[in-house]
């Protein structure tokens, strides 16, 4: 783990939970794709770029989820980089406290305040074409979170960020987190139609096809949809159905999953009903959920 992969003449990237890249602006620069997780992350980056003798000067994050920005607090105190992150993304990235705030819906417990969830704050500025060095571009990704975006470098090397996961991942954990189901599939169908000499996928393996992978990942949307509609074919409060998919697929629940899941079901919810297929009924003073 936190192994320095070379993919490119100048483009690089760190093995980690959620890969970190890294391209070489020049023989002593260069800038981060994402920081990882927490701190110690932060110091695995360091001792990499103090082996290679190069110098960072910008991180920049492609969306504000604590296990990709986890890192900046120390990488920026340590060497005085900057931080830039597109649209919303840089306001959660300067005041992380309204990931678990956004996730659970009010004030987070403190089952919900910890560095999985919670990363610490660091000084981010709004990232624009115009900030980004020779060499490197931006791609828009919504869907996963609000202006998640992703990096495609002169080698033709794509970072993917958090628009698809592995087919393990998918197996093991089958509700993945979602914010916005629409924006997500396009998303996806956009990939499916990408080329790149690599792609490089946080929670997958780098690869130089993608569209499989891609298409993997809506089929699963698909079916989750399909499954809340079958749960729904009798009148259900968000609870129940939240219950009834932990069962279904044996998902474990405590405060970190309800966190996550529930918000993505809430997003499925409102995705189908917007595309007519579900319909929200007040009863009894409960909000109810029935497919149409």
């Amino acid at each position: 783990m936190y192994e320095l992969q070379q993919v490119g003449e100048n483009s690089f990237y760190i093995q980690s939970p959620a890969k970190i890249g890294l391209f070489r602006l020049n023989e002593t620069d260069v800038c981060l794709i994402d920081s990882g997780s927490d701190k110690d992350a932060g110091r695995k980056v360091r001792q990499i770029l103090d082996r290679n003798n190069w110098r960072l000067t910008a991180i920049y994050n492609t969306h504000s989820n604590a296990d990709h920005i986890g890192g900046n607090r120390y990488l920026q105190g340590q060497t005085g980089c900057r931080i830039y992150a597109s649209g919303i993304e840089c306001d959660f990235t300067n005041h992380p406290i309204a990931e678990p705030s956004f996730l659970y819906g009010g004030y987070p417990p403190k089952d919900l305040r910890h560095k999985f969830l919670l990363a610490q704050e660091s000084s981010a500025e709004q990232l624009t074409e115009d900030k980004l060095p020779d060499g490197l571009s931006m791609i828009s990704l919504p869907g996963h979170f609000f202006d998640m975006v992703g990096f495609r470098t002169r080698d033709d090397v794509v970072y993917l960020a958090d628009c698809l996961s592995s087919r393990e991942t998918l197996e093991k954990y089958q509700v993945s987190f979602l914010y916005d189901v629409a924006a997500y599939l396009e998303t996806l169908e956009r990939v499916k139609e990408m080329k790149a000499a690599l792609f490089v996928p946080a929670h997958a393996a780098a690869t130089e096809e993608i569209a499989s992978l891609a298409q993997c990942n809506i089929d699963k949307v698909l079916e989750i949809a399909e499954r809340i509609a079958d749960i729904c074919r009798e009148m259900r409060s968000f609870e129940e159905i939240l219950q009834r998919l932990f069962q279904d697929f044996g998902l474990v629940m405590n405060f970190e999953q309800y966190a996550l899941v529930g918000s993505t079901v809430r997003s499925y919810l409102s995705w189908m009903k917007e595309s007519g297929r579900m319909e929200a009924v007040f009863e009894d003073c409960r909000l109810l959920w029935k497919t149409r």
